[in-house]
């Protein structure tokens, strides 16, 4: 997750770009990545399916997308908070469970 506003003209190559120049990652390495708009009620990913580059587009009809404080840099979030946020709930209050593992098989 991008932590800075993109410019949401950018499109499937344009933010491949961001993520390679600006965030260091590769951007066909099967990662979701979240760019948000400057209001917050609008965000885009991107992934690589394994055949190409997946371009998704949510905007919020009523409220917005909570967001992190606006600094440079990447957030990474685990599978139940990337689903609120992409719910638009506030993904800040999901946290994982801690679950230890059995100590023996059944």
């Amino acid at each position: 997750m991008a932590t800075k506003p993109v410019d949401f003209r950018k499109g499937h190559d344009g933010l491949a770009a961001l993520v390679q120049s600006h965030l260091r990652y590769k951007p066909f390495d099967g990662a979701v990545y979240v760019f948000r708009a400057k209001r917050a009620d609008r965000l885009k990913l991107i992934y690589w399916d394994g055949s190409g580059l997946v371009m998704s587009y949510k905007r919020l009809e009523q409220n917005s997308f909570k967001w992190p404080t606006v600094t440079d840099g990447v957030m990474r979030l685990d599978p139940a908070q990337f689903e609120a946020l992409f719910a638009g709930l506030d993904w800040r209050r999901v946290t994982a469970r801690e679950v230890s593992p059995p100590a023996a098989a059944e």
